[in-house]
């Protein structure tokens, strides 16, 4: 064998060595049930999922294995018709009381009214961050993507490569970031009629149902979390952990001039914007450039 070949095969082992990316996950792979198995189903050669509410129970699934920092991405089709009060969420949490958690859920409408894109993000169990978008589409035609995009630096909520929000890190000054927890990818669909259309006023009409929300080509690009080891591990800067690369530390002035786009014309709630509901005390987050 010669040099070069020698050289290629030694850095290939070392690749595969170190390698922490979960590249080839998809549902029925990487997920399983974990309530209302008994009406949903994994479908065809394990890349497609539907997720059922009716009168009975909701659904929801999750990964088997944690994650620290990565890409985390689906397509889904969500429920047509009278939606109102149902939410399907499409989530990253860790467990305990001190929870990280970073959310897209999308809240049901009426028949021919728009749904709202409900994101949060919770770091040391504390959420409260929540900013909610209309949509520039129509979620139930068609399939679209939703990415969730995490590493040390940024969190940024995608749809359809577009971003529309964008959480940086400010540890250092005192603002906590999801950095030191694995988590689990989820999606489910339930029953939120106390809250989730027109503050509650709208209630499920259950003669509509089943609702079904169906997902497809569920992808994990992400570094596997073993442990606290993992938080050294999945930051490191190296060519497996792409996710460190200097080109995802903040978004091109290209993606910066779609996030504004979005937040100018279709976002309908900011947090950092409700000084009633703080009192004006305002999240500390709020005063720090975001993107």
């Amino acid at each position: 064998m010669g040099s070069f070949q020698v050289l290629f095969v030694a850095l290939l082992v070392t690749a595969l060595a170190f390698d922490l990316s979960f590249v080839d996950a998809n549902f029925s792979k990487s997920m399983y049930f974990n309530w209302g198995a008994h009406h949903s189903s994994i479908l065809g050669n394990g890349d497609d999922l539907e997720l059922v509410l009716d009168p009975t129970s909701g659904s929801g699934i999750q990964t088997k294995k944690a994650f620290l920092f990565g890409s985390i991405e689906t397509l889904i089709k969500l429920v047509p018709g009278n939606s109102a009060g149902t939410v399907t969420a499409y989530y990253l949490s860790s467990t305990g009381s001190m929870h990280d958690e970073i959310d897209f859920e999308f809240l049901g409408n009426v028949s021919g009214q728009p749904y709202t894109i409900h994101t949060n993000i919770y770091t040391q169990g504390n959420g409260n961050r929540e900013q909610q978008f209309k949509l520039w589409f129509d979620p139930t035609a068609d399939f679209h993507n939703y990415t969730i995009h995490w590493n040390p630096t940024e969190v940024v909520w995608y749809i359809d490569s577009i971003p529309i929000r964008v959480f940086q890190n400010y540890e250092i000054e005192g603002i906590a970031y999801p950095n030191k927890k694995g988590m689990r990818v989820y999606s489910s669909i339930w029953n939120a009629d106390n809250w989730a259309t027109r503050g509650g006023l709208v209630k499920i009409d259950w003669y509509s149902a089943p609702f079904v929300a169906r997902f497809r080509h569920f992808r994990a690009r992400a570094c596997k979390w073993n442990g606290p080891v993992s938080i050294d591990q999945c930051a490191s800067i190296s060519p497996a952990n792409w996710w460190t690369s200097p080109v995802y530390s903040q978004l091109s002035y290209g993606k910066k001039g779609q996030l504004k786009w979005v937040r100018d014309n279709y976002m309908i709630y900011d947090y950092c914007k409700d000084t009633k509901r703080f009192q004006g005390n305002m999240p500390p987050e709020c005063f720090k450039p975001q993107f």
